[in-house]
């Protein structure tokens, strides 16, 4: 059957993205796609902070960058700080770009590593552009020195989710698809195939689609309370199961910082996202160690400022759909799945969803093998993000709370095991599945909550002296002369891309 009627039931991040996506379908009106969502229901709309593969999907829809961080209140993120994770009183910074650079064909870190059991001081972090002007609060971006011989700067942005959802909502209608105000009453399915064939509302309206694209938020209205799908509990690795979440204002004079803070708490971690006029704050939490009023408490006297909105309280379950794709339903965001914000993995995968349905669509129909690679391939990419997720609670020597004592002592899976031990032995990380995370940034959190080097590659030991060691020197003096000539981050909004108070 010919695709002809794509309907979004859900609006919110994944929605709208999904639509904006899809929006060059509309050209000439070969296919209708309309998104159905609901203002009385609303959204999660915790979700502030993105990772850089997120600039690939705003160049693909052409979007302004300056316009639209202005119109999202947004600033921009060099990584993301972690404290009290390894320890309490310890802190770290994943950043988004390389330590270094590969020297004949040999990761940076094991470079690193030679020197510094030779007897250089020097800490890695010092090789690292984004996290040296995360230090000291500056950003600029690559193209605003324009030398080839400096490093690149690798960022991404924090925003408002609500004001990214609305602009995008415009780039959409304006490009043809249809919004239409109300809820879901009832879905009707063929009694043959299985396939969603219709969506009735409230209010009597039918809207007829081919394939429908389910983006209503943990409920999973067509994914799993019409067709359901199933899904694959993950709460014995990650444990949280609630959030509250509380913007404010910034009240201590600071402006916006270039990174995202998570603050480890005694069952739980608390995000900061700033952005250009106030912060976005949530502590994510185990239910079965804390409750909520303790858990506000804590987010209240860790915030920067006035609270500005009444605290939100989020229920989930981290995991998994059985199937992402089932039948003529493509689940994105939260029906899909969920796997908590610490890495700011969420809108990443509504982005990487939309990637994956785009290159397999076929306007002439939906065939099993579309549907079987799409949720083998999103299911690979969900279980190494999985992984790299369960690291941060594992990986730890707190033993201060009983949350951080089962957390430290649980079982994982075995791919995360091997990836440590590896690591552990001689410093090898390997990426599979064309996995998100990079070894900079397995290598920054493995080290930075206390997972350290045995030794290093052997063939590092192969590399030319003293050329190598002036290289080095090159590295670290190229990253402190583009930090020492950036803007601070604040100053750097104002003038790029101010946003309206």
């Amino acid at each position: 059957m010919a695709i002809e009627r794509i309907v979004i039931v859900g609006g919110g991040t994944a929605g709208w993205m999904a639509a904006a996506a899809l929006s060059k379908l509309c050209a000439k009106r070969k296919v209708a796609i309309t998104l159905i969502e609901s203002e009385v229901i609303g959204t999660v709309g915790v979700g502030e902070a993105t990772i850089p593969p997120f600039l690939d999907f705003n160049r693909l829809l052409e979007i302004d960058e300056r316009e639209m961080m202005a119109a999202v209140q947004g600033s921009f993120k060099l990584g993301i700080q972690f404290v009290n994770w390894g320890r309490q009183g310890d802190s770290y910074i994943h950043p988004f770009g390389a330590y270094g650079y590969q020297m004949e064909g040999i990761s940076f870190h094991h470079v690193w590593h030679k020197y510094r059991t030779a007897g250089d001081p020097r800490p890695i972090q010092l090789f690292n552009m984004e996290t040296m002007a995360a230090f000291f609060g500056k950003f600029a971006r690559t193209e605003d020195y324009q030398r080839d011989d400096l490093p690149p700067v690798n960022y991404a942005y924090h925003l408002d989710a609500g004001r990214y959802a609305r602009y995008l909502r415009a780039y959409a209608e304006k490009r043809g698809v249809v919004r239409v105000e109300g809820k879901v009453a009832d879905v009707s399915l063929d009694g043959s195939s299985g396939f969603v064939t219709s969506v009735s509302m409230d209010d009597g309206a039918v809207h007829q689609g081919d394939l429908f694209i389910d983006c209503s938020g943990f409920r999973g209205l067509l994914i799993e309370q019409a067709l359901k799908t199933g899904y694959e509990d993950w709460s014995h690795y990650l444990p949280c199961d609630r959030a509250v979440a509380l913007p404010c204002v910034r009240e201590d004079g600071s402006g916006p910082l270039p990174y995202t803070r998570a603050t480890a708490h005694s069952a739980g971690w608390q995000w900061q996202v700033p952005l250009q006029h106030r912060n976005g704050n949530g502590h994510v939490y185990c239910s079965s160690f804390m409750d909520a009023d303790e858990a506000l408490d804590i987010l209240v006297r860790n915030i920067a400022g006035k609270p500005t909105a009444e605290p939100n309280h989020l229920r989930f379950v981290t995991g998994r759909r059985k199937k992402f794709w089932n039948k003529n339903v493509v689940a994105l965001g939260l029906a899909a799945g969920f796997m908590e914000p610490l890495e700011s993995t969420s809108i990443h995968l509504i982005n990487t969803g939309i990637n994956k349905l785009i290159a397999l669509l076929s306007l002439d129909g939906i065939t099993p093998v579309q549907e079987a690679a799409f949720n083998r391939l999103t299911g690979k990419e969900y279980e190494r993000i999985r992984d790299f997720l369960i690291l941060h609670y594992n990986a730890t020597t707190r033993d201060d709370s009983d949350f951080w004592n089962y957390c430290r002592t649980m079982a994982v899976p075995d791919s995360l095991t091997e990836k440590v031990e590896l690591f552990r032995h001689n410093g090898q990380i390997f990426r599979e599945d064309d996995e998100l995370f990079t070894e900079t940034s397995w290598a920054a959190v493995m080290m930075g909550q206390g997972i350290m080097m045995g030794g290093h590659n052997a063939m590092a030991e192969a590399l030319s002296e003293p050329s190598t060691g002036k290289e080095l020197d090159a590295i670290q003096q190229s990253i402190e002369f583009v930090a020492q000539h950036m803007p601070m981050h604040g100053d750097y909004l104002a003038r790029y891309c101010p946003a309206a108070a």
